[in-house]
């Protein structure tokens, strides 16, 4: 089994590659999807979340996530005390997973984490794959999203790694700028080198374990 951590920067093509690997059949966990679920109504990171932040944070009896991303995002300390109540839950949904993918015999888990590098989760994996895009096929991509704006896009952009230095910490980059058919050719031969064990021992893998 090969455990691979998806990451890229804001409007690189992560969601599309993330399907492209599960048509390819790996199976795949989304730590967004399993972040949201964490503060859901009626759980415990629901009421860690309102007792550190308030309930001015809730919209209808649920987190308000665009009110509150607008804060995250724009005050770093924030973050880090959002991130010390969900990371832990999303950990441990993601740990769950993989334990139940492995005992089904799945041979490649893909666990997409847009803050891989930044929440130092890169230990957990065998090998991280990075989606790159040039800046301004990224900033068109993410300014169509609704409720988008350029001082928001900012912010995504300074709470993450740049775009380069994820690409030269990667086991795998994976360009996303051209057609959809070779970005699907570049994954099918990442998905053929993993099934049968042809990847090399890079260097990537010293470096996570010194801590990186």
């Amino acid at each position: 089994m090969k455990l691979i951590g998806l990451t890229g920067g804001p409007g690189s093509g992560k969601s599309t590659v993330a399907t492209m690997l599960h048509d390819l059949g790996a199976e795949v966990i989304d730590a967004d999807n399993a972040a949201h679920a964490a503060y859901e109504p009626g759980t415990p990171g629901f009421d860690a979340v309102v007792r550190e932040f308030g309930q001015e944070f809730v919209r209808d009896g649920r987190i308000d996530r665009a009110r509150l991303g607008e804060l995250v995002f724009s005050d770093t300390e924030a973050r880090h005390r959002l991130n010390a109540i969900v990371h832990p839950l999303v950990r441990a949904v993601t740990q769950r997973f993989v334990q139940e993918q492995a005992a089904k015999g799945a041979r490649v888990i893909l666990l997409d984490i847009p803050l891989l590098y930044e929440t130092r989760s890169t230990g957990r994996c065998d090998f991280v794959l990075v989606v790159s895009a040039p800046p301004r096929l990224q900033r068109e991509r993410v300014m169509r999203r609704a409720g988008m704006s350029a001082r928001r896009f900012g912010e995504i952009l300074r709470a993450q790694l740049p775009d380069s230095e994820k690409r030269r910490r990667a086991d795998f980059v994976v360009l996303s700028a051209l057609s959809k058919a070779a970005t699907f050719r570049q994954l099918r031969a990442i998905v053929e080198q993993l099934r049968y064990g042809k990847v090399p021992r890079r260097r990537g893998l010293a470096r996570r374990r010194r801590g990186r």
